[in-house]
């Protein structure tokens, strides 16, 4: 039995040696700050499909250009130039589609109804990140009743179909563009539904949920056969000017995106409390309520290691003292 403490200590020593071998469990992303000093209007968001922890976004009226940010740094990886496309008016959305073609929403219109049609811009996502030019395709839209301004755009995960929420402060609509956009004409998106005042919105991974933001809430909403569904209230920082919201990829939690210099990202857990459905619920983590849960991922694991230390410790003393 005097082997037991050299055993417990040993066990300890592995321990310890496996915790400190792991990745913390803090792997998702969590909150950032956006470094580059370019980048003063961060107006859309969308998590990378090909890159992980890495998102687009882009400054609204700018040059026809796009950010890759990781969001472990915080620094830009790649910026990416469009070409073959005009002086954007106002960008104010990105989204990735299933065929992984990043969609840049030049749709703002600051005067709500100046502009007689908007542009919607189009390009793979890069394969390899670095700075580049790339050639983009320009689509023309126009709304079946007339102009009006707006800044979501989303591309659902699963048909690839454009929805477009135009933005009022009596409320906006959703539209929805044509199943395949054309380059050679017009593509007139319809209205097939009311939403409130809106900033941004993005699908969920699978397709089922869509959560729609504004500058002090956000909604979440289900999502078939394209049309809105149940509605529910979904938990947002607190923003200097709330612009933009995207999923992280696997779905796990929303990123809340603002404009300004050295702007922040803040990450907000699904509510899984229902059965793991990963519906955006009231949030399992944002700046708000005082940390995320790769904040509560890391501090599971600090008390793991100071533990594995504690028993390794207490573990020596005892065959000292045998000694």
């Amino acid at each position: 039995m005097r082997s037991l403490p050299y055993a417990t200590g040993s066990a300890a020593v592995l321990l310890l040696l496996a915790l400190a071998a792991a990745p913390a469990a803090s792997a998702a992303d969590g909150d950032f700050t956006i470094e580059d000093p370019r980048i003063k209007e961060s107006s859309g968001l969308a998590a990378s499909r090909a890159h992980p922890g890495v998102y687009w976004t882009h400054n609204d009226q700018d040059e026809p250009r796009v950010f890759a940010v990781d969001s472990r740094t915080g620094k830009t990886v790649a910026t990416v130039t469009l070409r073959g496309v005009g002086k954007p008016r106002d960008m104010e959305a990105i989204s990735i589609g299933p065929d992984g073609n990043v969609h840049v929403g030049d749709i703002g219109d600051n005067l709500d109804g100046s502009w007689n049609h908007v542009w919607i811009y189009t390009f793979p996502e890069p394969k390899a990140l670095r700075d580049m030019t790339v050639s983009a395709t320009q689509y023309t839209v126009k709304y079946e009743d007339g102009p009006r301004n707006a800044e979501a755009l989303m591309v659902h995960p699963k048909t690839g179909r454009v929805y477009i929420a135009s933005k009022n402060e009596d409320g906006g609509g959703l539209y929805e563009g044509p199943a395949k956009l054309t380059s050679a004409g017009t593509n007139t998106f319809r209205r097939v539904g009311e939403v409130p005042w809106v900033t941004d919105g993005a699908f969920s991974p699978d397709g089922g949920e869509l959560v729609l933001r504004s500058y002090f809430s956000a909604r979440g909403y289900a999502f078939g056969n394209g049309r809105l569904g149940a509605d529910h209230r979904v938990r947002a920082p607190i923003q200097g000017q709330s612009e933009s919201v995207t999923y992280t990829a696997d779905g796990s939690a929303l990123m809340f995106g603002s404009e300004g210099e050295r702007s922040e990202v803040k990450r907000v857990g699904l509510d899984r409390g229902d059965g793991g459905d990963g519906k955006p619920g009231s949030g399992t983590g944002s700046s708000a309520d005082g940390g995320g849960e790769g904040e509560r991922s890391s501090f599971t694991y600090g008390v793991l290691v100071l533990a594995a230390g504690t028993a390794l410790i207490l573990g020596l003393k005892r065959v000292f003292r045998r000694k």
